[in-house]
């Protein structure tokens, strides 16, 4: 896999249903999709080699986003804190991000960050995709300070052929990001970022 180079053209895609796109994911590519919020630009999480390339395309500080995953056991074989994930697991699934120990995450993964934020999406077609892939590694499609994409085309003026490929569901419009969430050492919830899911 790789566009990064290559003349291979990036191959769309129309449905997270497609037999393709899991072979593509498993072999390493990374692309655009439709999150259960917004179109993300994703990747395998436990390929070293696609969440390299998936970091290095978004060029930005702080590089990791959110892991996305069909049930709480893949995110704690990944290596988040069971206790977390567990405490955690009241708010899923649903589009409810939450912060959580990145110490024991591979380090490809982490990279350097303290805290990384996962969910399991309620979206049936997208869980079924992440029941078969294992968990996807997601940040918002756009280059750094640029808004994120509603739309394919839009991340086609971003990324261009150096993904693999685009799964195009038509615009998303003005969906909201997902809510990103936290606990205090007293086990109090921190609302990081208001989103798809009020959090009050």
């Amino acid at each position: 896999m790789g566009n990064g180079g290559l003349t291979m053209p990036a191959l769309r895609i129309s449905a997270l249903s497609d037999p393709r796109l899991i072979d593509l994911l498993k072999n390493g590519a990374i692309g655009v999709m439709p999150t259960d919020t917004v179109y993300g630009l994703v990747g395998i999480a436990n390929n070293q080699l696609a969440i390299t390339r998936l970091y290095h395309l978004k060029s930005r500080a702080r590089q990791p986003g959110t892991t996305i995953a069909a049930t709480t056991d893949q995110l704690i074989a990944l290596g988040f804190p069971r206790a977390e994930v567990l405490k955690a697991a009241r708010f899923w699934p649903n589009a409810v991000s939450v912060e959580m120990s990145a110490a024991s995450l591979p380090r490809y993964l982490s990279d350097g960050q303290e805290h990384m934020a996962a969910r399991i999406p309620a979206h049936s077609d997208l869980q079924k995709l992440l029941l078969t892939t294992g968990p996807l590694m997601t940040t918002s499609a756009n280059t750094p300070n640029a808004p994120t994409s509603q739309s394919i085309d839009q991340a086609i003026d971003y990324f261009g052929e150096k993904i693999d490929f685009y799964v195009d569901i038509g615009p998303l419009g003005d969906r909201p990001p997902s809510t990103i969430i936290g606990f205090d050492s007293a086990g109090e919830i921190i609302v990081y970022r208001q989103g798809a899911v009020p959090i009050l």
